[in-house]
């Protein structure tokens, strides 16, 4: 017989409101402990309180159902409708219509027509400081100079783009708040843009590849928006782990590295989707509406799937990972439209670097709308006689 989400595993709550404080002061602890609780009960899904009926699951079939059965688990209701950035474009279409939106947009994010781009995105990569310098800091300045590269030729007003995206770093409630003003400044910056790419009959950066597409601007501004912290922080964490583990500091390693950073650091560190129609899981009925969570964060520490889930290893990626283990770009039809440019960005820098060592800083992960280290990452370049 089936039982209700109240009897699902949950971590302590406080009085008078659930797990609410918990969640916007300490996340990472209480999805930490909840998964702890759902473990030593034998399942893979708790409880949160959230104000609304909400579960995290961790496990890979969770991961595969939710990634994958696009009728179920709904994209419009989730955490990117409240995001002015994230409240748009195909992250929040769902089936049917999201399968032909996304093949409009695929070509223009595919390796061909990326790799069309690596000169002019090589050519902007802020040059190396020569002394110390915070990896996290330089990180943010170089990928905005890379997305400027790769989506509008360096042709994008710098400080306005600055301004649009500083918001995104600043913890909740930051992101969400309303910024008609820079908002109407972006788009107008952005069509005028187009409008050039357009009135000379395209060009080869990602606007020009965006514009003529119904909503292709909305989808530029979304997607822009998506893809700054995200590489900035998995960046920052790739070069930090590079000067404390310097054998690793090769070209031929860095695919391993960025994957093995991106498992223990994944910057979208929970994932949501709203229920469709009530569901039954492993005995649990889940009630339509409800807010269904998945974790990369979870997944890709977890001991049952990782051996030695919280050791910094590349070596583990001359396997295979457990299937629909490791989600950093998520999975199934709704894939990262960015993954392979965030790829491309990340391991072009990282050749780029010098031998560096570690000096010293915080890299502890913080959860905002994106996971970060919570900074500075002190680092240095190794002087060529040492």
């Amino acid at each position: 017989m089936a039982v209700s989400v109240s009897a699902l595993p949950e971590p302590p709550t406080r009085p008078g409101n659930g797990h609410l404080q918990d969640w916007a002061l300490s996340p990472l602890t209480l999805i930490e402990e909840g998964a702890a609780r759902a473990r030593a009960a034998s399942g893979d899904l708790f409880r949160l309180r959230l104000g609304l009926p909400a579960v995290v699951g961790f496990s890979p079939a969770w991961n595969r159902a939710l990634l994958s059965n696009l009728g179920t688990f709904r994209s419009a209701g989730s955490f990117s409708r409240v995001v002015p950035y994230l409240s748009g474009g195909v992250i929040l279409s769902d089936a049917p219509g999201h399968a032909g939106r996304r093949g409009l947009m695929n070509p223009g994010f595919g390796r061909a027509h990326l790799l069309a781009l690596q000169a002019r995105t090589r050519a902007a990569l802020p040059p190396v400081p020569a002394g110390e310098f915070d990896a996290l800091a330089w990180a943010d300045h170089a990928v905005l100079a890379l997305l400027n590269a790769a989506y509008f030729s360096s042709e994008f007003d710098a400080a306005l783009l600055h301004a649009f995206l500083a918001p995104l770093r600043r913890p909740f409630p930051v992101p969400a708040l309303p910024r008609p003003l820079l908002f109407r400044r972006v788009e107008g910056e952005v069509r005028r843009l187009a409008h050039a790419r357009l009135g000379r009959g395209g060009g080869d950066d990602l606007l020009s590849v965006l514009a003529p597409l119904p909503g292709g601007l909305e989808e530029t501004r979304v997607s822009l928006a998506a893809a700054h912290d995200t590489t900035t922080h998995a960046l920052a964490y790739a070069i930090w782990h590079l000067a404390n583990h310097p054998r690793w500091h090769s070209p031929e390693h860095h695919p391993a590295v960025l994957k093995e950073t991106l498992r223990l650091h994944p910057p979208g560190w929970m994932g949501s989707r709203r229920l469709g129609h009530d569901l039954l899981w492993n005995g649990v009925r889940l009630p339509r509406g409800a807010l269904a969570l998945y974790s990369p964060y979870l997944s890709g520490r977890d001991p049952g799937l990782w051996a030695q889930p919280e050791t910094f290893d590349p070596g583990r990626w001359a396997h295979k990972p457990p299937a629909w283990a490791y989600l950093p770009f998520g999975g199934g039809e709704r894939l990262c439209l960015g993954m392979h440019l965030a790829q491309l960005l990340i391991l072009d820098t990282l050749a780029a670097l010098p031998p560096l060592r570690a000096v010293g800083g915080d890299p502890t992960p913080q959860p905002g709308l994106t996971l970060g280290p919570r900074g500075p990452l002190v680092v240095a370049p190794v002087p060529a006689h040492a």
